[in-house]
C-alpha cells in the first residue's frame, strides 16, 4: 500500500490567524500519524510567529498526549456502546474496562472506523489573544462525573512530582497513581514556566475540553505598544483630521445649532455635499424617492447619520485611496460595513446601532490603511526609533505584517477625537470578548461582519468564527451562514452596481 501523502500547512493562513487573533482549528476523527505531523508543523509555525520557538517541543508533546487521550476516550465510547454497557454505571464501567484495552488494541482499525462513523472528533484549537496563547484539545465524548473525578485526581497526583526520576520511581510501582503520560505533561508545563492554574480539564454537556493557557512574556506586547504609540504621536506625516469637518462636528455637538445651519455649513463644501447625497440615496437608506436637497438630506439622515458620515468621509480624505493596496483595503471595509448594517437590521432590536455598525465596519481596519500610507522615508524613521529604543527587528516586522493594527487604528481615532464607541469598535474588532460592556453589541457586529468577509474569501473557516458571537445572532450552523451571506453578497453587489 502506498504511504499516506504528507499534509501541507498553509503558512500564510497560520500567520494571518496570529496577526488577527483568529483561532486555528484542526479536526480529526482517527488521529492518524500524518495528522500528528501536520499538527506539529502548525504549532511550529504558530510559535515562530509569536517568538516562542523555545516552547515547541514541550507544547507538541502536551498536545499529542492530550489528543491521544481524547482519541482513547472516543474509542472507549464506541466500545461501551458496542457491548451495550453504560459508562456512568459503576458495575458496567468495571466490566467494560476489564477488557477494553485488549479488545480495542487487537481490532483498533474497526473501532477507529466506528468512532468516525459516529462523528466523534478530536479538535485542536490554537489562538493568541491579548498576549496569551490558548491551546485546547476537545472531543465530543462528554466525560462522566466519575471520569472527571478520576482525571482531576490523577492531575493532582501528577502535580506532586518535581522531576521525571521522582515520578518514575513512584508511578511505575503504584497502580493507583497518575498515568505516566499525564505526569510528563505536567512536568513539560513546569518546564514552560507555567503554574497549575494554566492547565485544566473540564466537561460540558457535549464535550471534554483540555485547556492550556500560556501568558507570553510582556516584553513583546509592550514593544508593540511603544512602537504603535511612536507612529501615532511622533511621526509628523500623520495629518490632523480635516478642519472643515471638525467645524461641522462642533456644530452638531452644539445644542443651540439648527439643522438648517448645519445643512448650510455642509453645502459650503461641494465634495462633502456630493458624498452626503450619494450615501443618502444609496441602498443603505432605502428611500422611496431620490433626495436632491442637502437640507432634505440632513433631515433624512439625522444628526447621528451626519456625524458618522463625517468620520468616514474625513478618514477617507486623510488616508486616501490612490494605491491598489489602499483601494482593496477600503473595498473590504465597505463590504464589512454593508454586512454590519444588515446584521443589525436583520437580527438586532436596537436600530440605533444601524449607523454606528455601518461606520464601525468602514473604519475597523483604518490601522492597516494608516500603515499602507507610510512612505519609505517614514519606515526608515521608524526603524531608527527601534534602534534607539533597543527594540528587536521582529517588533517592526510584526507591526508591518498587521500585528497591532487594531490598536494603531484606535490610537489614531482617539487622536482625532472619535467617540469612545467607535474607538472600541476599531480596537476590539478581533477580540469582541474584551470590549467594554456598553459597546459589546457594536463590537460583536463589526467582528462578525469582518469575519464573514474573510470567510467568503476562504481565509477563515466556519470553525474559526467565535461561536459565542454567532449565538447572539441566532446563528449556529455553516448552512445558515452560507445562506445569509448569499443574500448579503447579492445586496452588496447590487448596491455597487
Amino acid at each position: 500500500m502506498a504511504p499516506a501523502q504528507a499534509l501541507v500547512v498553509d503558512e500564510l493562513k497560520v500567520k494571518k490567524a496570529v496577526q488577527a487573533g483568529i483561532p486555528l482549528t484542526i479536526t480529526t476523527y482517527t488521529l492518524p500519524h500524518e495528522i500528528e505531523m501536520y499538527i506539529e508543523q502548525v504549532i511550529t509555525i504558530f510559535l515562530k510567529q509569536v517568538d516562542q520557538d523555545k516552547l515547541k517541543d514541550y507544547l507538541v508533546y502536551c498536545v499529542q498526549e492530550l489528543a491521544g487521550n481524547a482519541k482513547k476516550a472516543n474509542t472507549k465510547r464506541v466500545y461501551f456502546m458496542e457491548r451495550g454497557l453504560d459508562l456512568s454505571n459503576k458495575e458496567d464501567y468495571k466490566a467494560g474496562m476489564a477488557t477494553f484495552k485488549e479488545d480495542t488494541l487487537s481490532n483498533i482499525a474497526y473501532y477507529l472506523h466506528l468512532q468516525k462513523t459516529k462523528g466523534l472528533y478530536i479538535k485542536l484549537i490554537l489562538q493568541i489573544k491579548s498576549n496569551v496563547i490558548y491551546v485546547e484539545v476537545r472531543n465530543n465524548a462528554a466525560a462522566t462525573k466519575t471520569e472527571l473525578i478520576r482525571i482531576h485526581d490523577k492531575l493532582a497526583r501528577s502535580r506532586q512530582y518535581n522531576n521525571l526520576e521522582e515520578a518514575l520511581s513512584q508511578v511505575l510501582d503504584d497502580s493507583e497513581g497518575a498515568g505516566l503520560g499525564l505526569v510528563i505533561l505536567v512536568l513539560m508545563l513546569k518546564k514552560m514556566g507555567l503554574d497549575e492554574d494554566c492547565f485544566d480539564i473540564l466537561g460540558t454537556e457535549k464535550e471534554t475540553i483540555a485547556r492550556i493557557v500560556i501568558p507570553l512574556d510582556k516584553t513583546r506586547i509592550e514593544n508593540l505598544a511603544v512602537l504603535s504609540a511612536a507612529i501615532v504621536n511622533n511621526v509628523n506625516s500623520l495629518p490632523q483630521f480635516p478642519e472643515n469637518i471638525i467645524q461641522v462636528q462642533k456644530m452638531i455637538g452644539d445644542p443651540k445649532a439648527e439643522m438648517a445651519d448645519i445643512a448650510q455649513r455642509i453645502s459650503m463644501d461641494p465634495a462633502l455635499t456630493a458624498d452626503l447625497l450619494k450615501i443618502v440615496n444609496s441602498a443603505q437608506y432605502m428611500l422611496l424617492k431620490k433626495v436632491d436637497s442637502i437640507a432634505e438630506a440632513v433631515k433624512m439622515v439625522g444628526m447621528r447619520g451626519i456625524k458618522n458620515l463625517l468620520y468616514s468621509y474625513g478618514t477617507l480624505k486623510v488616508l486616501g485611496d490612490e494605491t491598489t493596496d489602499k483601494k482593496q483595503l477600503w473595498e473590504h471595509c465597505y463590504k464589512t460595513a454593508f454586512y454590519a448594517y444588515n446584521l443589525i437590521k436583520n437580527f438586532h432590536k436596537d436600530k440605533n446601532l444601524l449607523d454606528d455598525a455601518y461606520l464601525g465596519g468602514i473604519l475597523h481596519d483604518m490601522g492597516k490603511i494608516i500603515f499602507a500610507n507610510v512612505h519609505p522615508e517614514l519606515l526608515e524613521k521608524i526603524k531608527e526609533f527601534c534602534t534607539e529604543k533597543n527594540l528587536p527587528a521582529s517588533t517592526f516586522e510584526d507591526l508591518a505584517a498587521g500585528m497591532n493594527h487594531a490598536e494603531i487604528g484606535a490610537l489614531i481615532a482617539e487622536k482625532w477625537n472619535f467617540p469612545d464607541s467607535l474607538v472600541n469598535a476599531i480596537r476590539f474588532h478581533h477580540d469582541p470578548a474584551a470590549a467594554p460592556e456598553q459597546d459589546k453589541d457594536l463590537v460583536a457586529t463589526v467582528y462578525l461582519s469582518n469575519m464573514f468577509c474573510e470567510y467568503e474569501k476562504g481565509t477563515v473557516t466556519f470553525d474559526q468564527i467565535d461561536p459565542a458571537v454567532l449565538s447572539t445572532f441566532g446563528l449556529t450552523s455553516k448552512k445558515q451562514i452560507d445562506n445569509l451571506l448569499e443574500r448579503f453578497s447579492q445586496g452588496f453587489n447590487r448596491e455597487n452596481q
